[in-house]
């Protein structure tokens, strides 16, 4: 069978639907998949995407023709899903293209909690298996569909990371910008004693307020507006799947996601003392300082849940932080969710009786960010080697990209996995240096 191979992704399967994936190839992932893996049972989900319900009706096909009997949990968030696959100890596929705009669809693939199959385990033997056809023998007995409904289990799990009695009647902003998160977020919420004012909580697979990755400045517009008219305490965003968790502060002001990892990892030592914290190489300085402060051990590891899930893992860390917001918990089986860190947090202010605003003050004053810059190149490789060529006398680390560290700033740069992209974060001690620093390294990659 002929694919665009262009859609077998880094972490997931996601193109636009149905140019680059449709019903056939849902069709054809579900029988790679049980070839694959040789599974038995396998856990399906969907988001609410339009073409959520024939991609999954196919996809089901596709598996109980190859004899895999099917949990089939409905329309679920991905910590949702997550949680299905961790506690029936099954693989699974949902259907989703996460923050993707509505136009795409895709498969994020479950191996075994918490590890998903990603571009050189498993997705390309997927898409070899799919061109090839070269599927197991189709058994005389299909499969079995069963229907599951977990969520209340999942709404007890997440309530038993956090203290209710503990957390503060706060008055919380939270936009869920039509994905999955709105209903299931309800229900956890209304076990606490702080006021929700949701925002387009309805899922909507045409999402018609604004787009699904709060990362973009122009989704987070409405939420920092309303926070700021309702004189709220603190405000919430979520992806259009669930697994990504932003935050908005009392202020009105985005929370970049290295800080969110460097309190959120301050208030786990206070769970768990002297416990291991692991972060990507795209943070500030702020995470390996305040962690070590907190008598933690910061671990520094690779960009993408594929290098910090194992990582976790190997070194029974606690928790791990993503500056593109994803959180991870050993608690929540080293999964990534966008409702437990934001538990987390209520509980975190609720305990120090002080406003968002007034943590982040100190932070605020010592680590000056740029943020992360994306600069189209001809060859990443070899922009890579210049920068380190140009940039030789300070501490060169090539964890990720490349990190360069001097004594009062710090940069890394890497490429993009899908497109023709370097990505800086600069980090300096004033702001001054910050702007000067950035601006010098932009000109160089850029030249």
């Amino acid at each position: 069978m002929q694919v665009d191979a262009s859609i077998f992704k880094a972490y997931d399967i996601r193109g636009i639907y149905p140019d680059q994936l449709d019903e056939e190839l849902a069709y054809a992932v579900g029988r790679a998949f049980v070839t694959f893996l040789k599974a038995d049972e396998v856990v399906v989900g969907r988001d609410m995407r339009l073409a959520g319900p024939q991609m999954k009706a196919s996809l089901i096909r596709g598996l109980t023709d190859q004899g895999a009997d099917v949990i089939d949990i409905g329309m679920v968030s991905t910590d949702q899903y997550y949680y299905a696959c961790a506690t029936l100890e099954k693989p699974g596929l949902m259907v989703t293209a996460s923050h993707n705009p509505p136009e795409y669809c895709g498969f994020k693939m479950v191996r075994e909690m918490p590890y998903l199959l990603s571009g050189d385990e498993g997705i390309q033997d997927l898409r070899r298996i799919i061109e090839a056809e070269e599927y197991a023998p189709s058994p005389s007995a299909k499969g079995q569909v069963v229907e599951k409904e977990l969520s209340q289990g999942f709404v007890d799990k997440v309530l038993t990371l956090t203290d209710p009695a503990d957390i503060a009647p706060l008055k919380v902003v939270a936009d869920t910008g039509n994905g999955m998160v709105g209903p299931i977020l309800e229900r956890v919420y209304e076990k606490l004693p702080v006021e929700l004012i949701g925002m387009f909580l309805e899922p909507d697979g045409r999402v018609p307020n604004h787009g699904l990755d709060p990362m973009q400045p122009e989704n987070r517009a409405d939420l920092e507006q309303r926070i700021v008219d309702e004189k709220a305490d603190i405000g919430f965003a979520f992806d259009g799947d669930g697994d990504r968790f932003f935050i908005v502060d009392d202020r009105g002001l985005f929370v970049p996601g290295d800080f969110i990892t460097a309190l959120m990892g301050c208030y786990m030592l206070e769970k768990y003392p002297g416990a291991k914290i692991v972060y990507d190489v795209r943070c500030s300085w702020a995470v390996r300082d305040m962690i070590s402060k907190a008598g933690g051990i910061p671990l520094i590891e690779r960009v993408g849940h594929s290098f910090l899930k194992p990582r976790m893992f190997e070194e029974g860390a606690v928790f791990a932080g993503e500056l593109s917001g994803h959180y991870y918990f050993q608690d929540f089986y080293g999964a990534d969710s966008g409702i437990v860190p934001s538990l987390l947090v209520l509980e975190m202010l609720s305990r120090k009786g002080q406003k968002l605003s007034e943590l982040l003050a100190p932070l605020e004053a010592q680590y000056f960010l740029s943020g992360e810059i994306n600069s189209r190149v001809e060859d990443t490789n070899v922009k890579i080697q210049a920068l380190a060529e140009r940039y030789g006398d300070g501490l060169v680390e090539r964890i990720d990209g490349i990190s360069v560290s001097y004594d009062t700033w710090h940069f890394n740069v890497r490429a993009s996995n899908t497109e023709p992209l370097l990505r800086l974060n600069l980090e300096a001690l004033s702001q001054e240096q910050m702007e000067e620093k950035r601006d010098e390294l932009l000109n160089f990659i850029r030249s």
